[in-house]
């Protein structure tokens, strides 16, 4: 079931209404049964690997309580525990691998054998690749680590860790919460508050102009270029792949704004997943900006144990292209998501490594840091670099990427800026010009998030015939200026082959 669908639009009111009207105690079992439903929209048959991660990971947490709490030499209890936490991740990255990389693993030995000129038949699996996989897989080992490390209680009652693994709104692609937070919330239910609910529909909404009025209109511009380069050269693409970067900030962002909005009206809180990207000042900011809960992931469960910065600089550096890999490898099982991943990486090291050299250069030219225009500039520069690697990421492959790359690299063909050209690309010209005006829109609420000024709070501070008036409003706009698809056919999310 997609968010920006009619099944979800009935599915929704209905779930939120029964919640409030049936006793708190089983609320959670409510929101299991919804859950699941929410997730078999898809393929019903996977909803026991839902379930079969989900048993997993609790008996590890049980087992690991009990191990705790048991009579014996720290020193076996501590390989105890290590043993379960071990055969945690084996048994669910095992699954996790099978689904999503072993076709990629299949692909990389048959080129293997292919150079050495030995003839081997790799088989091939005819597999689709489970909704939410990589998602759900993470929120649940986080859970096995935090138990493991006290940061969180091991949880008894089953169906409500199953919910914690299930729950729909971030189900299937994020943001990808912690137990520590939400196993908490879901032990708690609260009462129905009218202003939360009125802050999470606001939320909603703007997730929606996001999704269906902003990313998917950028949709059309970009598939017509990407998906047929070779026709589009030089400024075409360089004008599809900037749009691309807001494509992809709109449909991801706008996923996660609706999940954490839906969850506020249930009363629960979840992470905050996108903090104004793009107006980040280096790299390495954005991606403290960028897809939150999976960078922290990433810090907390990969770079930290692995040493993150506690053991000079060379380790650091090796730590961090681990990482950037990993979440590379993580997006994808494709050669052209494992180097994107690794271009941010090394745009990170040689960022950090050119520091001094900016510096010198910043006194000797007599700069000021901490001026508006120098902060520009640092912004321009790392949206620059940070669309250069959407290049990888948006190709069907690394040839492509590069042939993508070369004809950027010539272009020529500025006119097409200037003479009308670029209405030919899917969008008339009143649907291209609402298009850059809605690419306004959000370089402005992110403009104003960054000046720590909420446009939602703002709305609610409003008297009530304004409130009312803003809903009313924004509910006319997506309707009237979403792109729907012929027959109403909702448009996937990008983070749904993830």
């Amino acid at each position: 079931m997609l968010f920006n669908s009619i099944e979800f639009l009935i599915f929704f009111p209905i779930v939120v209404m029964l919640y409030f009207v049936i006793p708190e105690k089983v609320r959670y079992l409510w929101l299991l049964v919804a859950s699941y439903y929410f997730y078999m929209g898809w393929n019903p048959k996977y909803a026991l690997l839902l379930l079969f991660t989900t048993t997993v990971t609790y008996l590890s947490g049980m087992l690991l309580d009990v191990i705790a709490h048991g009579e014996m030499k720290n020193e076996t209890k501590e390989r105890r525990r290590k043993i379960v936490v071990f055969l945690s991740f084996a048994i669910n990255l095992g699954v996790l691998f099978f689904y999503k990389y072993i076709n990629f693993t299949s692909y990389l030995l048959t080129n293997l054998f292919a150079r050495l000129h030995i003839t081997v038949a790799v088989p091939a699996f005819d597999i689709v690749l489970p909704v939410g996989i990589s998602f759900f897989t993470f929120q649940a080992l986080s859970y096995t680590v935090d138990v493991y490390r006290g940061e969180t209680y091991a949880e008894r009652n089953f169906l409500r860790y199953a919910l914690y693994v299930s729950f729909f709104p971030q189900l299937v692609a994020g943001p990808i919460e912690r137990s520590k937070n939400l196993l908490r919330q879901l032990a708690v239910p609260t009462k129905f508050d009218f202003d939360r609910a009125r802050d999470g529909l606001l939320l909603m909404l703007w997730g929606f102009f996001l999704k269906i009025v902003l990313a998917d209109r950028i949709a059309v511009v970009v598939d017509t270029v990407y998906d047929n380069y070779a026709s589009y050269p030089g400024w075409y693409l360089i004008v599809a792949t900037m749009l691309f970067a807001v494509q992809i900030y709109g449909d991801f962002a706008g996923y996660s704004t609706i999940a954490i909005g839906a969850a506020e009206i249930l009363g629960i809180n979840l992470m905050e997943n996108f903090d104004a990207p793009y107006t980040a000042e280096s790299v390495a900011e954005f991606w403290r900006r960028w897809h939150i809960s999976l960078t922290s992931w990433f810090r907390d469960y990969v770079y930290i144990p692995l040493g993150g910065n506690r053991k000079g600089k060379f380790r650091k550096n090796v730590n961090r292209m681990a990482v950037f890999l990993l979440s590379g490898l993580w997006h994808g099982a494709s050669l052209h998501f494992v180097v994107w991943g690794g271009v941010n990486g090394l745009f990170q090291i040689v960022g950090e490594m050119l520091q001094p050299v900016r510096e010198n250069v910043i006194r000797f030219l007599r700069l000021h840091p901490d001026s508006f225009g120098h902060r520009l500039c640092k912004v321009a520069v790392t949206f620059l670099l940070v669309d250069f690697s959407w290049i990888y990421f948006r190709a069907d492959g690394l040839a492509s990427a590069h042939a993508i790359i070369a004809s950027i690299v010539h272009a020529r063909n500025g006119w097409i800026l200037f003479d009308g050209s670029l209405y030919s690309l899917g969008l008339g010209e009143k649907d291209f010009r609402l298009m850059l005006f809605c690419i306004f829109l959000l370089a402005v609420a992110d403009v104003a998030k960054r000046f720590g000024i909420c446009i939602r709070e703002v709305i609610a501070g409003q008297d009530y015939w304004m409130r009312w008036l803003s809903f009313a409003f924004a509910i006319c706009a997506i309707l009237t200026y979403g792109i729907w698809g012929p027959g109403y056919h909702a448009n996937n999310f990008i983070y749904f082959q993830f």
